[in-house]
């Protein structure tokens, strides 16, 4: 921890890391599914995103954990308190304003608080090691080299520290974006950087930035250098959705040596993930095939799929779709992407 000796037992309270979720977004890309659920409680190998995130921060020292929440928000809060147990505080952003507004809603829990803040997007699924930096005397920010730098904000370097950042640039500088990963060694430098950009209506493309208070903080002295993010994982649309999960599933497989496994007369090809009392009968299941508790898969053959919570498949051939809960999925061979309590028959 970056603090003196002298204010150890003092601040002991204050020094515990605190980490910041924003999971309030809609998730329009994602629709018909975001109509019913939040986006981060859609199904990815196995889990919803937001518990992959959960998961990672298992492996360090978490003083709590606030989520904004937003869009049917109440499920999250139920999923991750049975699930996990940390300690969690909930913001309501009730008007989605941007993720600078998001991290601004959490001022009156951590804007006087003296210790480490971390900012995760509640879509950044990632492969990364905090380690390196919890506790380091410099902010981080997350960042990976991408194709199309437009996207996404993107940071400018000098040696290893950044010097500048600007949100979704027609012309970006680099090739290096913001990935949805952020440090702080104190998080009130940021807070008092936010108020100002909040006070004076400071917004780029109608949103209220993250980006415009870290560039103002950078103005104001604070130092920060990248921290490269080896495995990130876009979760915002169909087709990024079902390319993390296979990648997710070649991942965390337990088969070995992807050979296929015999289940109660159907055949497993691994990698999948298959839930706790779903049903395979008569049917070939996978790879990359994620089935979620409670759902039936009946003489159908699905690969490189989703299939959420009690669901029924039957007489099918997926490939390549997304089935949300409850829902009832009969027929032929198609490309699907079926929202909450639909029912479809196709002969």
């Amino acid at each position: 921890m970056p603090f003196g000796a002298c204010n150890l037992a003092r601040n002991k309270e204050n020094m515990g890391l605190r980490v910041i979720i924003p999971v309030a977004g809609v998730g329009t890309r994602l629709r018909p599914h975001t109509h019913t659920a939040p986006k981060v409680m859609l199904q990815v190998a196995g889990k919803p995103m937001i518990g992959h995130i959960l998961d990672e921060l298992r492996k360090y020292d978490v003083e709590e954990i606030t989520l904004v929440v937003g869009h049917l928000g109440d499920a999250i809060r139920d999923y991750v308190t049975r699930a996990y147990d940390f300690k969690f505080q909930f913001v309501t952003q009730e008007e989605l304003k941007g993720l600078g507004h998001a991290i601004w809603m959490t001022g009156d829990l951590y804007r006087k608080v003296q210790s480490p803040l971390l900012v995760i997007l509640g879509d950044t699924i990632f492969d990364a090691d905090f380690k390196a930096i919890i506790g380091s005397d410099s902010n981080y920010i997350g960042v990976k080299e991408v194709e199309d730098g437009r996207r996404f904000g993107i940071v400018e370097l000098e040696g290893d520290q950044i010097v500048s950042m600007v949100e979704k640039p027609e012309h970006p500088p680099t090739n290096l974006a913001i990935v949805g990963i952020y440090y702080f060694t104190d998080g009130r430098m940021l807070y008092k950087c936010l108020d100002e950009v909040v006070e004076k209506g400071v917004t780029t493309k109608g949103e209220i930035q993250l980006t415009d208070a870290l560039a103002l903080m950078l103005k104001q002295g604070a130092r920060m250098k990248p921290f490269v993010i080896e495995g990130w994982y876009d979760c915002g649309k169909p087709e990024t959705l079902l390319s993390t999960n296979q990648i997710l599933l070649s991942k965390n497989t337990t088969a070995t040596n992807g050979q296929p496994e015999e289940r109660n007369g159907s055949l497993i090809m691994h990698p999948v993930s298959i839930g706790k009392d779903a049903v395979l009968e008569n049917s070939i299941v996978g790879p990359y095939v994620t089935v979620a508790e409670g759902s039936t898969i009946r003489n159908s053959v699905i690969k490189n799929s989703i299939v959420s919570s009690h669901c029924l498949v039957e007489n099918m051939l997926l490939d390549a779709s997304i089935i949300a809960d409850h829902a009832k999925v009969q027929g032929t061979y198609r490309q699907l992407n079926v929202g909450d309590s639909s029912e479809i028959r196709l002969g």
